[in-house]
């Protein structure tokens, strides 16, 4: 394998690990912070480091139309492009160009599809999107898959998950092995037990670095994406890490450590953060709303970012109002930095086979938190 992963504890099927990659190691469970186009949104790359972020993701399909992977590779790499020296991973492209519906032509071969920038018309096959995650100088690649939709019929369903297996194949040729550099497999199969079951061990048969499970979060529900991960740990290699594609919400990803994830992502922190919307530890607090306008104290007083140490509600309601920049960059940092603390909470408990104890706790904070509608602004 070309990059190392090494379990060191377990609590139930939760596991405590560590990746080593070109660029650093990651400690699992761990959060990536999604910085589609080259960057999180709102946040230096320091500001980001500062969070306890080990990692980012960084799409394809975005970098591959601006400003193209091959001038990012010209300039030195991705790492260096976007001043982020630690571990990068790469989205194959797969799941924006599923959403690219009309705009888009799916074949044995790959997609053609046209630009949401300009209209212009590109292919995207494994080969190239493997070549692309190259170029750019990805830690961990993703193969090239299609994203299930949901809800979707089963022949449909399989259908999809077996042109996903073969665009597998055709993406673990492509791959270009090196030190510290390594290819992740998605499982797909919607809903369904026996084609998830197919589709792991295809991947198995093929050989991955990791394995991440895609088309979920699509629409399905917490109950049937638990279901999907219960069922899926038995059939996936223990020693290689797992990754829940697109996940999630707090009480998601606590779901998904139980059983047995190591790595999510997702845009939920910051693009609530640029919304008005902050997690606390006491719930979703959202800054828009009038009630602010005179609240002195911090979004979350046991928060360490510079939102929480240093501004009041009332003042970055000001700021909200006022349109600022500024707001979103704290409540981004601040979302930022809650979803790191979570990811440490986890992998201190798991460490010290409390996590029963630590679940308990943050589900009776989860079900007495205050959790304010959006769109409440009467001021």
């Amino acid at each position: 394998m070309t990059i190392a992963f090494e379990i060191s504890g377990y609590d139930g099927a939760a596991r405590l690990g560590r990746l080593a990659t070109a660029h650093g190691s990651v400690d699992t469970p761990a959060f990536m912070p999604v910085g589609t186009a080259g960057t999180v949104k709102a946040m230096l790359p320091d500001n980001v480091a500062a969070t306890g972020a080990q990692v980012v993701l960084a799409n394809t399909y975005h970098l591959m139309l601006r400003p193209g992977a091959e001038r990012v590779q010209r300039l030195g790499g991705l790492h260096r492009f976007m001043n982020w020296p630690g571990p990068i991973l790469t989205d194959s492209g797969g799941y924006q160009v599923m959403s690219l519906a009309g705009l888009r032509k799916m074949s044995e071969q790959g997609v053609t599809f046209q630009s949401h920038i300009d209209g212009s018309s590109w292919d995207l096959t494994p080969e190239r999107s493997i070549a692309i995650q190259h170029a750019l100088g990805a830690d961990i690649t993703m193969a090239f898959d299609e994203c299930t939709s949901y809800p979707v019929e089963k022949d449909e369903a399989a259908a999809s998950m077996r042109l996903s297996m073969r665009w597998a194949a055709r993406s673990k040729t492509a791959f270009v092995p090196r030190p510290g550099h390594g290819l992740f497999g998605i499982v797909q199969g919607g809903v369904f037990p026996d084609l998830r079951a197919e589709s792991a061990a295809a991947l198995r048969e093929i050989g991955f670095d990791g394995y991440a499970v895609g088309g979920l979060a699509v629409g399905e529900g917490q109950a049937p994406m638990f279901d999907v991960l219960e069922a899926l740990g038995p059939l996936l290699p223990a020693d290689r890490p797992r990754y829940l594609m697109g996940v999630g919400k707090p009480a998601d990803i606590v779901g998904a450590v139980l059983r047995g994830i190591d790595m999510f992502d997702c845009v939920l922190p910051t693009r609530s953060g640029r919304t008005g919307q902050a997690f606390t530890r006491r719930g979703t607090v959202n800054i828009r709303n009038a009630r602010h306008q005179d609240d002195p104290r911090p979004l979350d007083e046991t928060c360490a970012c510079p939102a929480c140490r240093s501004y009041s509600r009332a003042y970055l309601h000001h700021l909200w109002r006022a349109k600022e920049m500024l707001g979103r960059m704290l409540l981004t940092w601040h979302n930022l930095a809650y979803y790191q603390d979570l990811m440490r909470g986890l992998r201190q408990a798991i460490g010290g086979g409390a996590l029963d104890s630590w679940r308990a706790a943050f589900a009776a904070a989860e079900s007495e938190g205050n959790i304010e509608p959006l769109s409440v602004d009467h001021s």
